[in-house]
């Protein structure tokens, strides 16, 4: 099954009163593991790579991997950025891969994270982009015995979610209703009362942050008060960290790396389809499917030969208008070519890689763009042929 518009996954789980998992991942045995949860149950899955987490893996890297994955998994996927912390980072992460992205100035007053989410929507939605932000504060707890907080639990209002949603048009939102991040001592009380009453005020998919601690009960009673995506991050990495240790014991502690890490896969793998149940998304990747649009790349191609510049020019024009254009948001890759054989009709090519139909006419209006082709490109392309492609979907 293919990748698909997130969108649409969570508006199918927000209607239908279940929660998709959004699992952070930091290596490829997360990546396998979670892919294999979701097959194993039949579930709709998001793979999420937190900015946050950067420092431990190379991000375009990994997210190479995470989107080969998703094309060949056997269930409906979505790959999202958590966390962006500017609309650079965010860009990049469109440019690379993700069809969805989070960007959190929950920490900035209410009109600075409404400017900021509201031109961050403005770009996503432009490249065919979901987005997520945030309202509120979820603060992260220092140590395993929860005796230190960074901050206090700044707590979502009602009114403050509508107008927040109203004047962005953000896709989803994250709430604050009482969770923390990392390790709980105590089960955390929800605000439930509140969380109601943001969902009857903004009417579109809730998110969960900091779900580590609750009850099977709480969740339930989350998702029933619109909570649609729930992010999950520290109950696998501690059960991914104990499987460690444990082959540490089993093992007498080798310094054999593959003999360390022996079965983390299938431990990252029991915990996510755990959850898949739980949160009601399993059994569900058929209809979700039937419901969601699939994610297809656009490749924008022009045949042409150039006018009034040598070669040595040409290449250069060429070489910075790939640079350029590759800036632009939703470009996901610029090739530029010379035909092989010397009687080719049309000398040059570009092969521009957009990462959805909407970049078409955001690219074609681009400011870059504009200013490129109008001084640069335009002049010296004389003959020249542009057609816009997408992929063909075949059965398999």
């Amino acid at each position: 099954m293919p990748l698909v518009n997130i969108k649409d996954m969570l508006e199918h789980a927000y209607q239908h009163s279940y929660a998709v998992g959004a699992f952070d991942l930091v290596s490829l045995d997360f990546l396998e593991g979670v892919i294999k949860a979701a097959e194993q149950a039949r579930a709709p899955v998001i793979l999420s790579l937190s900015e946050s987490q950067f420092e431990h893996y190379d991000f375009e890297l990994l997210l190479s991997a995470v989107e080969s994955a998703s094309k060949r998994a056997l269930v409906p996927v979505a790959i999202h950025l958590d966390h962006g912390t500017t609309l650079d980072s965010a860009i990049h992460a469109i440019n690379h891969g993700c069809n969805s992205v989070m960007i959190d100035a929950s920490r900035m007053p209410i009109h600075e994270n409404i400017s900021i989410s509201n031109e961050m929507v403005k770009i996503a939605h432009s490249c065919g982009i979901s987005v997520e932000g945030e309202l509120g504060y979820v603060p992260e707890t220092q140590d395993v015995n929860n005796e230190h907080q960074s901050d206090d639990i700044v707590y979502t209002t009602p009114m403050e979610a509508k107008a927040y949603v109203e004047r962005t048009d953000i896709d989803f939102l994250a709430v604050s209703i009482g969770t923390k991040y990392g390790y709980m001592k105590n089960k955390p009380k929800l605000d439930y009362q509140r969380l109601k009453q943001i969902n009857d005020a903004v009417g579109i998919p809730l998110v969960l942050h900091g779900s580590n601690g609750l009850s099977d009960d709480q969740f339930r009673r989350l998702i029933a008060n619109g909570v649609a995506k729930i992010n999950y991050d520290i109950s696998v990495t501690n059960l991914v960290g104990n499987q460690i240790k444990e082959n540490c014991k089993e093992n007498k502690i080798t310094s054999d790396y593959r003999a360390l890490f022996n079965n983390v896969r299938d431990v990252i793998a029991a915990e996510a389809e755990r959850c898949m149940y739980l949160w009601g998304s399993a059994g569900r990747a058929a209809e979700v499917l039937a419901q969601c649009r699939h994610w297809t790349p656009i490749e924008h191609l022009i045949i042409y030969n150039v006018e009034g510049l040598n070669k040595e020019k040409a290449d250069a024009m060429m070489a910075d208008g790939r640079r350029e254009l590759s800036t632009i948001p939703g470009v996901r890759e610029v090739f530029v070519g010379e035909a092989i054989k010397d009687d080719a009709k049309f000398r040059y090519t570009w092969l521009v890689r957009f990462c959805h139909v909407d970049v078409i006419d955001s690219y074609r209006e681009h400011p870059v763009h504009v200013n490129f082709a109008d001084n640069r490109f335009r002049p010296v392309a004389g003959e020249r042929i542009s057609i816009d492609y997408s992929e063909l979907a075949y059965e398999e």
